[in-house]
């Protein structure tokens, strides 16, 4: 909820849950992290303080904020400048839903993980409460409608534009579609932020795409 109102808090919360789950699989302490479209680095900084070799790839030059980590790069995640089997963990944080062949960039990631690396993927679902973002939960009303509204609420355009910056991503078809790949186990399916039922909700198909909010996927890379 204070995400505009005060995103440094926000996402320096968020940081550290995240870097949480991630140590429930694996100790960062000495490992390399790639972390991918990690926009202002605080993911990349919270890896950093505990002891992990982070390093923030990201697209968009003016998602960086005034200060970036040291030795970030402006890169695509669908085409990391990095050699295969490099990274200890790969990591990617809302970012799914803002690509349009989210199937190339989990390739991607998996490339660049180690044999027996773990991939830490989540997203926020289209039909999620928050799927519109900025302008959810109007988006259940269409994307367009929600857009025109955001709009004459803030005075300023919206963020995100449906099918150019902000795709809708669904549950059952992201788990089909990872469930098939020969290249990674599925460890964990869970909702992100569920204090209970977490990993309950996203196995009853049509209530998952609404309940479960922000998908979290753990995965392993298979030798």
């Amino acid at each position: 909820m204070r995400e505009q109102s005060d995103p440094e808090h926000t996402y320096n919360l968020l940081a550290r849950d995240a870097a949480d789950q991630v140590e429930r699989y694996v100790r960062l302490d000495g490992r390399t992290v790639v972390d991918i479209g990690g926009g202002g680095g605080y993911f990349t900084e919270e890896f950093r303080r505990r002891g992990a070799q982070s390093y923030l790839f990201e697209p968009d030059a003016r998602e960086l904020g005034k200060e970036p980590p040291k030795g970030t790069v402006v890169a695509d995640g669908y085409l990391l400048p990095l050699q295969d089997a490099v990274a200890d963990v790969a990591f990617s944080s809302n970012v799914l839903e803002h690509v349009d062949d989210p199937g190339t960039f989990l390739s991607e990631m998996v490339r660049v993980t180690r044999p027996g690396g773990l991939i830490y993927v989540s997203f926020t679902n289209w039909y999620s409460p928050w799927g519109g973002h900025e302008w959810a939960p109007w988006h259940y009303l269409g994307a367009e409608r929600a857009k025109q509204r955001y709009q004459r609420r803030t005075g300023k355009p919206a963020k995100h534009t449906l099918g150019e910056n902000l795709y809708a991503i669904h549950i059952g078809p992201t788990l089909r579609q990872v469930r098939a790949r020969d290249d990674v186990q599925v460890v964990s399916a869970r909702s992100r932020y569920w204090p209970f039922l977490a990993s309950a909700v996203t196995k009853v198909p049509g209530l998952r795409e609404f309940a479960t909010w922000n998908l979290l996927l753990i995965l392993r890379r298979c030798p």
